[in-house]
């Protein structure tokens, strides 16, 4: 089994769907230590997480008042990186850009399902809300692929 040292979630500019998985998974019990980050794949400068991102996760009790955005840059791309995106077109991206990346699927991919994490940008509330709810679900998901395969 892979033992990752770290877990990258990966989105369009690092401001709603990557820094929420972090702030999710983070709050986890995790099967072995390892860092949590997210990334963006269009970071023109550093900005704070999305309110909307902060007011669902403050609604959680959770936070991510400290995150700035941070550009996927090809340190981040390593053998015990594991990089989860939210949409198939960032994969396809990233694979563009970084053909070697060894460790890159899509959040439902890694749990051998189809789809994606829809967008926010410009959404109500709610869908932020739902965006959550659907992250907590994978999130619950990839930490049991982690433990299994842990066992393997």
């Amino acid at each position: 089994m892979k033992h990752y040292s770290r877990i990258l979630f990966v989105d369009a500019d690092d401001t709603a769907r990557a820094p929420m998985a972090k702030a999710i998974l983070q709050s986890k019990e995790l099967p072995w230590p390892m860092e949590i980050g997210s990334r963006g794949l269009v970071v023109l400068f550093p900005q704070p997480v999305n309110q909307k991102v902060e007011a669902v996760l403050a609604r959680n009790g959770l936070s991510a008042k400290d995150h700035t955005t941070t550009p996927l840059t090809a340190e981040d791309i390593n053998d015990d990186t594991l990089l989860l995106v939210m949409e198939d077109s960032q994969r396809e991206k990233i694979r563009e850009d970084f053909p070697d990346a060894p460790h890159l699927q899509t959040i439902a991919g890694f749990l051998r399902l189809a789809g994606d994490i829809p967008a926010l940008y410009g959404e109500p509330l709610t869908e932020y809300g739902k965006c959550y709810e659907a992250l907590e679900f994978l999130i619950e998901g990839v930490l049991a692929r982690l433990k299994e395969e842990e066992e393997q």
